[in-house]
């Protein structure tokens, strides 16, 4: 009886272990759907995403996270982070009548990569920093990768 108890106390101990790990540093999700095309596959991959950018550094613009739908809070999304508080954003860079908006505090404004198939922050708006579970670091399946920031630095030349 007692290589049971310490069976099923392992056991525990190794869930408890996972919970704060997926709570705490990072958690694997499905991404799928033509909104971050061509980065992710429509089909559906698996992404890795992390919670520590969050807790000691910050968010930056071109990071790729994952967020609570605010559309349907049952699903989750995988946009990018266009504007970051006090930014002043173009609300929709396809229309050709520009408007602006300035970011909110504790606020993102959030795109798909495929702006022509994308529901993203032109149509809900910025979303609030508590919907933002993580920032993506790899795609683990189907063909591995890291996932880095997405934008490029401009070079002027002079």
């Amino acid at each position: 009886m007692s290589n049971y108890f310490k069976s099923a106390a392992l056991v525990l101990q190794v869930a408890c272990g996972v919970q704060l790990f997926n709570n705490y540093v990072a958690e694997f999700t499905w991404c799928f759907g033509p909104s971050m095309l061509p980065t992710l596959n429509m089909t559906g991959d698996i992404v890795g995403f992390e919670h520590l950018t969050q807790r000691f550094s910050k968010l930056d613009t071109g990071d790729l996270v994952v967020a609570v739908s605010p559309t349907d809070p049952s699903k989750l999304v995988c946009k990018r982070i266009i504007g970051v508080p006090g930014d002043k954003v173009v609300i929709d860079p396809v229309s050709p009548h520009r408007q602006y908006i300035t970011v909110p505090p504790g606020h993102y404004w959030l795109m798909g990569d495929n702006l022509s198939n994308s529901t993203d922050s032109r149509a809900y708006g910025p979303v609030s920093g508590g919907l933002v579970l993580g920032r993506v670091f790899a795609r683990l399946w189907p063909s591995p990768k890291w996932i880095n920031n997405g934008l490029e630095e401009i070079v002027e030349f002079s």
